[in-house]
């Protein structure tokens, strides 16, 4: 893990993947700045579909009773978890990627969100959750636009419920 950078007024959480290897969290107005070592770590950006069953022991201290993965995608390191009750979006941390960080958010919670695609000098799709209670979003880039849809419909699929 490369070195730490930070600003001030944590009210929101986003996330922010830029170049190859570099990660970066926005909680709100601080910033970090996360410099993975390794150059193959960054150049997939690209949500790619989960088989449900293989999360089912990382997950089996995680979920309550009854709770059940339908749907997942991985973007790098980081997983998008949907549930039937909520997603949980999980943070690989350090060069290993052994530390994991599990945000939960209840699809009640989720006040809105957006997507948006890429450009001709943009090449980053972004996808940002609103919830309620927060200032900002929760922001993930992807590589490009291709596969921001397939978490989208899901999301939106779970929300709108």
């Amino acid at each position: 893990m490369g070195p730490v950078k930070a600003d001030v007024d944590p009210p929101g959480l986003a996330r922010r993947n830029d170049f190859v290897g570099t990660s970066n969290w926005k909680f709100g107005d601080v910033k970090i700045k996360e410099t993975a070592m390794g150059l193959l770590s960054g150049l997939l950006g690209n949500a790619s579909a989960i088989d449900a069953a293989k999360l089912e022991d990382e997950f089996s201290r995680i979920l309550a009773d009854g709770e059940q993965i339908e749907k997942a995608y991985k973007v790098l390191r980081d997983l998008f978890v949907f549930t039937n009750r909520r997603l949980v979006l999980v943070d690989r941390q350090g060069m290993t990627g052994k530390k994991s960080e599990y945000h939960s958010l209840p699809y009640k919670s989720i006040t809105h969100f957006s997507v948006e695609t890429t450009g001709h000098f943009d090449t980053d799709a972004e996808l940002k959750i609103w919830l309620s209670g927060n200032h900002g979003p929760i922001q993930k880039n992807f590589r490009n636009d291709r596969n921001i849809y397939d978490v989208q419909k899901a999301l939106a699929t779970y929300v709108l419920r």
